[in-house]
């Protein structure tokens, strides 16, 4: 079991996340378990935890999601990064978007073009919805979620820390 008191350094959060890779193929047959789950009771079990694992980490100290991923980009994610860059929406596209291979558009690099070396983001208050939302273990309904909840715990430390806690409590 996961120590639930310890308050990551980010040492222990690169830990995690081999933790994450190794634990990846059991993780994925819990998943299965989980679905078959009511799913107020799965909406539950992520926000019993998920307040609590966030009281431990900092994600200042790791940004992973920032580092290794692009988010989903939107329209309106568009009009308002763009307005925060003091450029047109189509300056912002050409120089920050593309579309992948879903047909989604997100940032052509990464890192995210604007994490800053401290893993601020240089365009916090007018960052994309996805960033916003990130790591939805705090979603309302979290079925849809729960494939990318289980690749997220690859990314996110913390993902991986309320999963391994719901795994404990239901086993």
């Amino acid at each position: 079991m996961i120590d639930q008191k310890v308050i990551y350094d980010t040492r222990q959060l690169a830990t995690l996340i081999d933790e994450a890779h190794k634990h990846f193929e059991d993780n994925k047959r819990f998943f299965t378990i989980l679905k078959k789950l009511k799913k107020d009771k799965i909406d539950a079990l992520f926000h019993q935890f998920h307040d609590d694992v966030f009281t431990q980490i900092d994600c200042l100290k790791c940004a992973n999601c920032c580092k290794t991923t692009s988010p989903r980009i939107f329209s309106m994610d568009v009009e308002r990064m763009s307005k925060a860059c003091r450029m047109s929406s189509r300056e912002f596209m050409n120089l920050y978007v593309s579309v992948d291979e879903d047909d989604d558009m997100v940032f052509k690099s990464q890192p995210c073009p604007f994490l800053d070396a401290e893993n601020y983001c240089s365009i916090y208050k007018s960052r994309p919805l996805a960033c916003r939302e990130y790591p939805h273990t705090n979603r309302k309904k979290m079925i849809p979620v729960l494939e990318i909840t289980l690749q997220n715990t690859l990314i996110c430390p913390a993902v991986f820390l309320i999963v391994m806690r719901i795994k404990a409590q239901i086993k």
